[in-house]
């Protein structure tokens, strides 16, 4: 087992936990505004559907919310585990953050969760409302903390090194740092087309299996209306951030697009095999010049080739294929999301044609792919780096051995197999549970 490199394994077992974490939170980021929308259209309209949509979709709110905490507090440890030179060199910096996501957004959480969970027919429709705004402001509070972390390991700034330690010069320069606007806005775009699919798509087997509600009508005709409107805006906006990282972290880019040599108007892959040991592509079919057009607005722009930073690049083809899932998953839900409002336009929720419908349950976890492929486009293409351009991730790892790695990798997979088997079992259960048995009166 020692033959194994423990830093691989360290790796490998940190992916595989926050691959598993990030399935949650990106569904409770949107979810708690989603439930915020049903309640106030219930106050609003007294229209039983809408207070139906929000008594189930808390359920999978607190089933979300609790295994994203869950997840999360394994995720913290192996900082210490698996990688203390990370704490021990920048965390001057990133445990205030952590500790700012704490107090500003996990204890808003917790104070009001109870109120939103157990609260309603206890006190008032006001202080219910408003404790389901402080959760749906907690969750997002949460994310923006996380991600201003996230996004400074990626595009550091606002810091100065002094004994071999990183100190913050500025906190605006920190947590404003020039990736984390886009960084934000993207992950908030994710959440809530996650969201979308999965209320679309279980509102669709509802209908499918006939175990439909009043609230199943309003569940798939918001589901899909809100993935309509947010997946023109993710395009617009992950342009954006391709500009960015392409200012940034051009290799990044040049992995992505498949780009050895620099040159011009080069083209946009949509299909290649990438060789690192030939450092060149094959069988590549693409766009000619596509990739300078969308990068540099520019037919003729000039792209950067990995060949510039050998030795200081990411590992092209995971970028390149991961990249690739996640456009295409997003086309796919952009062809979905407008066809099924098309569809509503013309026909009632329960109506709409069964292939539309299938295609739609289809897509129910459709947001999950589409995240944790975009996620590893950002973690792996920072890569070598644990701060980019600063820290080597080798430099940072801890002295665990492999076999004791190893063991506690396949404890967390067959674990994180169970529980997420689990999940979606009782996402469907959930929803396949009669009307009267959701609890929902006025």
């Amino acid at each position: 087992m020692e033959a194994v490199d423990p830093f691989m394994l360290a790796r490998i077992q940190f992916a595989a936990n926050i691959t598993f974490h990030i399935l949650f939170p990106t569904l409770t980021i949107a979810l708690c505004w989603a439930l915020l929308f049903f309640r106030w259209r219930w106050m609003a309209t007294r229209n039983q559907a809408w207070l139906e949509a929000y008594r189930l979709w808390t359920k999978v709110f607190a089933l979300s919310f609790a295994m994203g905490v869950v997840s999360g507090i394994t995720m913290s440890f192996q900082f210490g585990t698996n990688w203390p030179g990370f704490m021990e060199r920048v965390g001057n910096i990133a445990g205030p953050l952590l500790g700012y996501e704490v107090l500003t957004a996990f204890f808003l959480e917790a104070t009001f969760l109870g109120v939103m969970l157990f609260g309603h027919g206890k006190v008032s429709e006001r202080v219910h409302l408003f404790a389901t705004a402080m959760v749906a402001l907690g969750t997002t509070s949460s994310a923006f903390w996380i991600l201003a972390l996230n996004s400074w390991m990626q595009t550091p700034a606002g810091f100065y090194v002094e004994g071999g330690q990183y100190h913050v010069a500025s906190w605006l320069a920190v947590i404003f740092n020039p990736s984390f606007p886009y960084r934000f806005a993207h992950m908030l775009l994710a959440s809530g087309l996650t969201v979308s699919f999965l209320m679309a798509g279980l509102s669709a087997w509802q209908i499918l299996k006939k175990r439909e509600s009043p609230a199943t009508g309003v569940a798939l005709r918001t589901g899909l209306i809100a993935g309509a409107i947010l997946i023109p805006i993710q395009i617009f906006v992950g342009d954006m951030h391709g500009l960015n990282t392409l200012q940034h972290q051009p290799q990044k880019i040049a992995a992505v697009e498949g780009v050895w040599e620099t040159e011009r108007g080069a083209p946009l892959l949509l299909f290649a095999l990438p060789d690192e040991k030939t450092r060149s592509n094959r069988f590549e079919i693409g766009v000619p010049k596509g990739a300078s057009l969308i990068l540099k607005h520019d037919a003729d722009g000039e792209i950067r080739g990995l060949n510039e930073f050998e030795g200081k690049h990411p590992p092209v083809a995971p970028l390149f294929w991961a990249f690739r899932i996640m456009v295409g998953i997003g086309v796919l839900m952009l062809v979905a999301s407008w066809t099924g409002v098309w569809a509503l336009r013309r026909r009632a929720p329960d109506a709409l044609p069964r292939p539309l419908l299938w295609g739609l349950v289809g897509m129910t976890f459709s947001g999950w792919g589409a995240t944790v492929a975009g996620w590893y486009v950002t973690e792996i293409g920072r890569q070598p780096y644990l701060v980019f351009g600063e820290l080597l991730t080798r430099d940072l790892v801890g002295p665990a051995p492999a076999s004791s790695i190893a063991i506690s990798l396949i404890a967390y997979l067959v674990t994180y197999l169970l529980l997420i088997v689990a999940y979606v079992s009782v996402l469907f259960y959930m929803a396949g549970k009669p009307v009267s048995a959701q609890g929902a009166h006025a």
